[in-house]
């Protein structure tokens, strides 16, 4: 008989379910220990938190809009938007993955080092990818990329062999197309 119950709970197998990006955009008020609730929400239930950025929207309303973006099972990014929008401080919660109107950027500098051929494949890369020139010497650049995450993390890919010493990012900022107000 091949559909034998297993002996125990833990023989079951389980499911693997895939993990998902997802990118909040989260309207709160501006007030002192905001951010410290949310980076506490997403710490004490284990969710990873792999970019974040905070600033003042409107100085007249008290509000600052945190950009998050996480990974999870469906179920647990359903589970953290849930939550996000149950803090008192909260106005507004957008999954920005979801929305088709949702836009995400990112700013990238990069540093370089190189001379000869590689330093000239430096250049013509980042001609290609619309990378401006922002610092140069004799041996390195300083390159400045704004766009999506994964257009940034593929300059940085190229560049790596190219002689890439150091890379700063900011965080995802998103923001909505159209009329609408978020």
């Amino acid at each position: 008989m091949s559909d034998a119950q297993p002996a125990s709970v833990y023989d079951l197998a389980h499911e693997e379910v895939p993990e998902n990006t997802a990118t909040f955009a989260v309207l709160v008020d501006n007030e002192p220990g905001v951010l410290h609730r949310v980076v506490g929400l997403f710490a004490a239930r284990g969710y990873n938190i792999e970019s974040l950025t905070v600033a003042e929207t409107d100085r007249n309303a008290h509000t600052s809009r945190i950009t998050i973006v996480t990974r999870g099972t469906p179920q647990v990014l359903g589970q953290i938007e849930a939550q996000l929008q149950k803090m008192v401080s909260t106005r507004h919660v957008q999954d920005v993955t979801k929305d088709p109107n949702g836009l995400e950027r990112e700013l990238a500098l990069v540093k370089v080092k190189g001379t000869g051929a590689e330093r000239v494949e430096a250049l013509r890369v980042s001609d290609i990818f619309r990378a401006k020139v922002i610092d140069t010497t004799h041996e390195s650049f300083v390159f400045e990329l704004t766009g999506a995450p994964a257009k940034i993390d593929k300059f940085v890919d190229l560049m790596r062999p190219l002689g890439l010493v150091e890379v700063s990012r900011t965080g995802v900022l998103s923001i909505q197309r159209g009329v609408d107000v978020f």
